[in-house]
């Protein structure tokens, strides 16, 4: 037999011995390596502390200084607005008139002064000036200001309550003199939202942070131990060595020097004006050393049974893993062969939708398009037969429109497939909406012989106020009403039912039965009937066959269901149910239009680089009054409202996707601009981007309105009113508005 080796020998006689030996080995390394740990890390946490309060102790005293800049700018801004104020009034500068200026400029007074400094009239807003006002008014500096029209005076002062005042004065444009606006800021603001070293040390933990302490010197000014401010940094043996070494960002060993063997490790950082230390006791740095240790043991410990109990078990689980690698060879095989044949089979079945996609696509679009290029035709031919052609305009109006409904029903359905549509949250009033769509729909079943009946076992809306999405609510209930009245019969009728299935946890559920007397659908077709482009009858074809698929996909959004019956020659049923979020808040119903009102006296600019839209849009509201200028791009508006003065524009109607820059981009660009209407003008999108979240992002460029098109002049007038809050009997003032050619 074969001799083993003299080592193996050994490992056999003395294995308790060895383990033993490993052990102190494993407790010794982790003895220094958590020493070593605790020292970096102290060291790191004390210095990224120290940094940072150094900085921001830098940034107190640069905001202190640029806050105090700012409300002095401010300041200057209020006295030039309330000089031009007074410039422009016809009335005397009383009291009165003065209050109404410290009113519109956010100012606590103002005073009018002769040239000679005298105080001709003055307003304050708590009953009286400042204490130490009357010093500031006599002040050379502020009454050498009447005689330069373009100086300003600004200064700062602090009242013996702790308050301080902004004061600033500029000459009067009406007459010799000075005007004089100040603003006051009491104690209990200051308190309130001034910056504060101390109340910025308070969030640090002594027991994790350190004990941070701020100095300029050798005074102590901060501390996020209360008990060390005001005292000296020579009162501590370890600030007085970190001091001592001179050298930031180094950690340092002292005692505590109170008689006891306690001792401390710290560092410094030397701020532009102070002087930041951090320390912290040994016990502290050093807490987590003998539970590592113990650790280290412990998974010794395990690691030991672990190996032992690995060993026996070894040769057993290498059996059960060929045993399973093998079974799980065979699922493999299994569930590849299964994949490939549901691959072929998506595969077909993404051939046969693409085919039938563009078959329908191509005899749809063609169809209404053919009509409009055909009508145009016969109205070239015939220019003079009046009669025909308003016949064919309204002809060609009702295929675009068939036109819009198709390309608006594929592009949701492609939204929807994509997940690109997300659903609105917004409080609306269920009762309103539905009755809305009852008024409609009322309208043109009437139109097709058709009656609507509310089925009077319907339940009360109690809850009627709830969270959801009102537009895609109301197109999910005109689809089914619409399909109703399309597949319907002269004399039929449609009858809807109402019920209120509970409410649980804040979340009422609805239920809409809707059903006709129409010519119903076979039970074959009721299987493919969310099937895009689905229509049982395609000789005879009455939509896209989209409706029902976008309805579907809707109804899930809304972790809703709908569920389909229908009886050939009898009619079909409709069973939608919803849940909603309940809302507390009532939702307000927008005021009626005024069909009398018109835009005479509005000033629009339009940004449009299509030139047929453009003039399309200047036609249709020059006819309401309004006079336009025209620019092709974001880049052109931007430079027309900035050349021209402020108030020349009531409003901009603002294309999205042009050249050079796109419209989002110039509402950013004009809202950041600095005049008194960057911010205030009514922008309006007029765009082909006709999606809610094409809205979401016009809204959060800073635009007030979303027109998509084609758009709808009433509503495009509708809009324009409201934003501009304009009242057509009221003329412009000749000195806000320019006369602006009306074109490009």
């Amino acid at each position: 037999m074969k001799s083993k080796h003299p080592l193996t020998q050994f490992a056999a006689k003395h294995q308790s011995l060895l383990l033993v030996l490993i052990g102190l080995a494993v407790l010794i390394g982790a003895f220094v390596a958590a020493t070593k740990s605790n020292m970096a890390n102290i060291q790191s946490t004390l210095s990224n502390t120290t940094s940072y309060v150094k900085e921001q102790c830098n940034h107190y005293a640069r905001i202190q200084l640029a806050s105090e800049t700012k409300s002095l700018m401010r300041m200057t801004e209020s006295c030039k607005q309330i000089v031009h104020q007074l410039a422009e009034s016809n009335t005397a500068a009383d009291e009165t008139a003065l209050q109404r200026c410290a009113e519109n400029a956010y100012v606590s007074g103002v005073l009018l002064l002769d040239p000679q400094g005298e105080i001709l009239a003055q307003y304050h807003a708590e009953g009286q000036a400042p204490a130490d006002l009357a010093d500031y008014l006599a002040s050379p500096a502020l009454r050498d200001t009447v005689s330069y029209p373009e100086k300003r005076y600004a200064a700062r002062f602090y009242c013996e309550d702790g308050s301080e005042v902004d004061l600033t004065a500029a000459r009067r444009q009406d007459q010799a003199g000075l005007v004089v606006a100040y603003y006051h800021t009491t104690v209990e603001y200051l308190d309130s939202f001034s910056l504060s070293i101390t109340s910025m040390l308070s969030g640090y933990d002594r027991e994790n942070n350190g004990i941070i302490v701020v100095s300029n010197g050798s005074d102590i000014i901060a501390s996020n131990d209360p008990t060390l401010i005001g005292s000296s940094t020579d009162d501590l043996e370890i600030l007085r060595k970190i001091k001592a070494e001179g050298i930031s960002d180094k950690l340092v060993q002292a005692k505590q020097g109170d008689g006891t063997f306690a001792r401390y490790l710290g560092l410094m950082e030397r701020g532009r004006d102070c002087y930041v230390y951090a320390f912290l006791p040994e016990q502290t740095v050093f807490r987590s050393t003998p539970r590592t240790m113990v650790y280290a043991l412990v998974a010794y410990l395990i690691l030991l049974a672990v190996t032992n109990a690995v060993r026996w078990r070894t040769a057993q689980v290498y059996h059960d893993e060929q045993i399973q690698a093998q079974i799980k060879h065979a699922n493999n095989l299994r569930e590849k062969n299964e994949q490939l044949i549901r691959a072929v089979d998506q595969a077909d079945r993404a051939n046969a939708a693409k085919t039938s996609f563009l078959s329908h696509m191509s005899h749809d679009i063609r169809t209404p398009l053919n009509g409009i290029l055909g009508l145009l035709q016969i109205d070239a031919a015939h220019p003079d037969d009046t009669a025909l052609l308003s016949a064919n305009r309204e002809k060609m109006r009702v295929a675009a429109d068939h036109l819009l409904a198709l390309i608006n029903d594929i592009l949701e359905m492609s939204q929807l497939e994509s997940g690109e549509i997300v659903l609105a949250r917004e409080p609306l009033d269920l009762e309103t909406l539905t009755s809305d769509v009852f008024t409609i729909i009322e309208q043109r079943a009437a139109e097709s012989g058709i009656t609507m009946v509310r089925d009077e076992r319907s339940d009360p809306m109690e809850l009627p106020y709830v969270y959801g999405s009102p537009l895609h609510l109301r197109q999910i209930l005109l689809n089914i009403y619409t399909n109703c009245i399309k597949y319907n019969r002269v004399g039929g009728r449609i009858t809807t039912r109402f019920q209120c299935l509970g409410m649980k946890n804040q979340v009422v559920t609805y239920r809409w039965t809707i059903s006709d007397t129409g010519i119903g659908m076979s039970e074959a077709f009721l299987e493919h009937i969310f099937d895009p482009f689905s229509q049982e009858n395609v000789a005879d074809r009455k939509g896209t066959g989209l409706g029902m698929t976008i309805v579907q996909n809707l109804v899930e959004k809304m972790h809703g269901t709908i569920e389909i019956s229908s009886t050939e020659g009898v009619g079909s049923t409709f069973v939608i149910t919803l849940p909603f979020a309940v809302s507390e808040q009532a939702v307000a119903a927008p005021p009626p239009p005024d069909p009398t009102a018109s835009l005479r006296g509005l000033h629009l600019l339009l940004a449009d680089d299509n030139e047929l839209n453009a003039e399309i849009v200047r036609i249709s509201l020059s006819d309401e009054g309004a006079t336009l200028t025209i620019v092709s791009d974001g880049q052109e508006a931007v430079e027309a409202f900035r050349s021209h003065p402020a108030g020349t524009f009531d409003a901009i109607l603002m294309d999205i996707m042009m050249p050079v820059m796109d419209g989002l981009t110039a509402t950013k660009t004009i809202r950041a601009m600095d005049r008194p209407d960057a911010k205030t003008i009514p922008i309006l999108a007029m765009t082909a981007n006709a999606f809610e979240e094409d809205a979401q992002r016009c809204f959060a460029a800073g635009m007030n309105a979303h027109l998509p098109k084609p758009l709808q002049i009433d509503k495009v007038k509708q809009t324009i009113l409201v934003q501009t809050k304009h009242d057509p009997c009221a003329d412009p003032t000749p000195s806000q508005k320019e006369d602006v050619p009306n074109d490009r």
